[in-house]
């Protein structure tokens, strides 16, 4: 007896729910194929698994032709989630300042070259008021001339402005800030004032400081990283690790059972010398910010392949009526209706996203691969409201 056929009590007795999808029309139904088009192909049309286009892509329905495939030995580990170094920085004063003002705080989305904290330093104010008086005095030799002005003085006045430029540059502040003192050319705006930037875009992770702070050079007042992708370090033991390859794909399952796909970056030469584990380091592209660096989850490597065996991808299977199916693509109806029907099928070992078909199904068949769960909802609504018609 075909899924469809069952009674709908027997439904009911299987405790099938889902959240509440499209209520059906009045006067839909399952229609019979008769093959004379008219209003019996409407009537077809209107069954709640016959889907026009634009419910198809409102739904998010995929399809694709099952097919053999091989299905790698997964290899699975405990992994650590860490910040992205490489797209990390620091934020740091290079010589003694005093905090003035904070402008960022943890949490916040920054871009490149926004202000972050202001401080006032002593040793800087000495390095733009000499900045400020090179300036001028270079400024006076130019309009004077080579004519007027000795070899040694241009020379003298041309290194000495651009060796204050330079301090005032490694002391903190930016170029941007050191043309704006210039153009103002105002001796008391040399008073030590100046403000640390964001060297890239990110997300503040660390802010550990308070305002008045008198803070050190190496002092870190931020850290920045871009969270959009994160390192996931899985231990794995040495013999496992040398089968291990940069490039090869890799998901990460957090501990809500969320699954993300990452690729593996870099296998580490040097082992733990606590646990003698090896790190394999796998990248993975954080959407909707489900990871968060310090966070334990699990990694899952495919080592080596095998046979190749019928499988679906993992999100093609549901539960029904206590057994896993699948939806296949049982015809196409006149008006673009694509026509599904439940597949009652036989599941083997799963791997890399894919679960094995022992059963139910034939290479070539075209199975629902994507949006599997909505037509279920469908399904178990068009049942329900059948059986509380009778």
């Amino acid at each position: 007896m075909s899924i469809l056929k069952r009674p709908p009590f027997l439904l009911l007795l299987a405790g099938l729910w889902l959240l509440p999808a499209a209520v059906p029309q009045a006067g839909e139904g399952h229609g019979e194929e008769n093959g004379h088009g008219g209003e019996a192909a409407h009537e077809e049309a209107e069954g709640p698994l016959a889907l026009d286009e634009r419910a198809r892509a409102a739904a998010g329905i995929a399809v694709a032709a099952a097919a053999p495939r091989p299905l790698a030995k997964v290899l699975r580990a405990p992994a650590e989630v860490r910040p992205d170094l490489y797209r990390a920085a620091q934020v740091t004063p290079r010589i003694q300042a005093q905090v003035v003002a904070r402008h960022a705080r943890l949490g916040d989305a920054v871009r490149r070259g926004q202000p972050l904290v202001s401080l006032s330093s002593v040793a800087m104010a000495e390095a733009q008021a000499a900045l400020i008086e090179a300036d001028r005095e270079w400024r006076r030799v130019r309009r004077l001339g080579r004519k007027v002005v000795s070899e040694k003085r241009w020379v003298a006045a041309q290194v000495a402005r651009r060796l204050a430029y330079a301090r005032v540059l490694a002391y903190g502040m930016t170029r941007a800030q050191i043309e704006a003192l210039l153009k103002a050319g105002d001796a008391r705006r040399a008073d030590g004032s100046f403000a640390l930037v964001a060297p890239v875009d990110g997300t503040v992770v660390h802010d550990d400081f308070v305002l008045g702070e008198v803070v050190e050079p190496g002092r870190v007042l931020y850290e920045l990283a871009d969270e959009s992708r994160v390192w996931v370090e899985a231990q794995l033991s040495p013999e496992d690790a040398a089968r291990v390859r940069p490039g090869q794909k890799a998901r990460v399952r957090a501990a809500d059972g969320t699954v993300l796909e990452g690729e593996v970056m870099q296998v580490h030469h040097r082992l733990s010398e606590q646990s003698r584990t090896r790190a394999v380091r796998i990248a993975a592209a954080n959407t909707g910010d489900r990871l968060h660096p310090g966070e334990l989850v699990e990694a899952e490597l495919a080592l080596g392949g095998g046979a190749p065996v019928l499988a679906v991808p993992e999100r093609a299977v549901v539960l029904l009526q206590g057994g896993p199916a699948v939806f296949v693509l049982a015809g196409r109806e006149p008006g673009g209706h694509w026509r599904f029907e439940p597949r009652p099928v036989r599941t083997g070992r799963s791997a890399g996203g894919w679960v094995e078909v022992r059963a139910g199904l034939k290479a070539g068949e075209t199975v629902v691969t994507a949006g599997a769960y909505h037509l279920k909802a469908l399904l178990l609504k068009a049942q329900l409201g059948a059986g509380h018609a009778h």
